[in-house]
């Protein structure tokens, strides 16, 4: 029998969560808005795949929506577009997730379709080498973008061995060699119920949301194929540190201003409760134009276009990530003032004035992105993917308003060392 309950009341909402026999979550929550999202969360993505079928989960991704024994290649997007619905979907390191917004009328209608897609998908090898130039013209682009060549770069610089250091787009090289039946391999393999969360969030009865969820899977895995007995390989460990300055640089003909990068190794989401302090730090550091790096380095001095932090939480580890975009001549200064401000926050906390501010801006951001059906359904499909629980995501504003300035100054003390960081410099070619 299927296990059902209600998480208290705390800082968001009360969605009600059932785990089911054969491993799949679903979560369901009735929203006051028109509207119905269903997002399917599996906890895998490019993290999974060995070196030599780097790419695959995104490959899949896309050749899900080309049918199913059931449902011919075009019929689903005929029926989303019919009845005005929309329907998308994404793939990180860490998940894969597919979603359709569409009226609570249709959801009845819609929602077995959605899922039977994401179970039986057709994986024909027409299709496959149909889309194939797609993908590949897909890598091409991102391999055009000095963003994601800066971002690539800094990734490969801050993991040696574990996977995130890989696009998760793969190479054409690898993605050029792929077949159909690595790819039906790999879904029946990966694309299991015990894998997968399923949110529903809007305005139908949540017990109507649930049995709709419920019945749809029940339905597909009918026709699922019995998957292949494979052997795991098992996760690599976390990466140590950076036990020195770690120095990448590079040329780059497309830009017209230098890139700098500096970061550093820090908790993912296993070690979720040493994260927050690193949340606010990097709110404090360089987000918005009241932030520490932002008001100083370009408002005040002017010496970068743009600055900006992040605390990157992958699901296995993180990355405390302070990127800058500025003239070639001011790359040695940047930096030193950069770490400068960090040797402050390990020498003096932060003030309480300051604190709250950026506390109430995180807390603020997160509860504003939580607005709408489809905000709430990828915020739990997220987290109850990722961490096996909507805990972590339901308290993470009460969480964040909790970090005190001592924390925050253990955190910088504890994964932000000012001698020991990755640096990444892009510089533009010289005239």
């Amino acid at each position: 029998m299927p296990s059902t309950l209600t998480l208290p009341q705390l800082a968001l909402s009360a969605p009600t969560v059932r785990h089911l026999p054969n491993g799949l979550s679903i979560v369901a929550e009735q929203m006051p808005v028109e509207a119905v999202n269903l997002d399917i969360w599996l906890n895998i993505g490019s993290r999974v795949e060995p070196d030599e079928i780097n790419g695959m989960a995104h490959f899949l991704e896309h050749m899900i929506f080309k049918g199913t024994p059931l449902i011919g290649c075009g019929e689903f997007e005929r029926l989303i577009e019919e009845r005005g619905a929309v329907t998308n979907a994404a793939t990180s390191q860490d998940y894969t997730h597919f979603y359709i917004t569409t009226a609570p009328q249709d959801f009845a209608r819609l929602a077995p379709l959605q899922v039977e897609l994401v179970l039986n998908p057709s994986l024909q090898a027409e299709h496959f080498e149909r889309e194939r130039p797609v993908i590949l013209e897909e890598i091409r682009r991102a391999e055009d973008s000095p963003q994601r060549r800066t971002f690539r770069h800094s990734m490969q610089l801050s993991f040696s061995q574990l996977p995130y250091r890989r696009p998760v787009l793969g190479s054409a090289q690898v993605v050029g060699q792929l077949t159909a039946e690595q790819m039906r391999t790999f879904h029946q393999t990966w694309y299991q119920p015990q894998r997968m969360t399923a949110v529903a969030v809007g305005n139908l009865p949540v017990e109507e949301l649930l049995q709709g969820v419920e019945d749809s899977f029940d339905q597909a895995m009918q026709r699922q194929p019995i998957p292949p007995a494979i052997a795991f390989s098992p996760l690599l460990p976390s990466e140590l540190p950076f036990d020195q300055i770690c120095r990448v640089d590079y040329t780059d003909s497309a830009l017209q201003q230098a890139r700098l990068i500096l970061c550093w190794r820090v908790p993912g989401m296993t070690a979720l409760a040493d994260t927050h302090g690193l949340d606010v730090l990097a709110s404090i550091l360089g987000q918005g134009r009241t932030a520490r790096l932002i008001r100083d380095l370009r408002e005040e001095r002017g010496l970068v276009n743009s600055i900006s932090a992040s605390n990157m939480t992958l699901a296995q580890q993180g990355v405390f990530y302070i990127a800058a975009q500025l003239s070639v001549e001011n790359l040695e200064q940047v930096e030193a003032e950069i770490v400068a401000h960090l040797q402050r926050l390990h020498d003096q906390p932060v003030t309480a004035a300051e604190l709250r501010r950026v506390q109430t801006q995180v807390a603020n951001r997160f509860v504003f992105g939580s607005e709408t059906p489809s905000d709430r359904a990828g915020l739990y499909g997220y987290f109850q993917s990722v961490t096996g629980s909507l805990d972590d995501a339901l308290s993470y504003p009460a969480k964040i308003q909790s970090v005190t300035a001592e924390d925050i100054q253990a955190a910088v003390q504890q994964y932000l060392p000012t001698a020991a960081y990755g640096v990444v410099t892009l510089r533009p070619e010289a005239a």
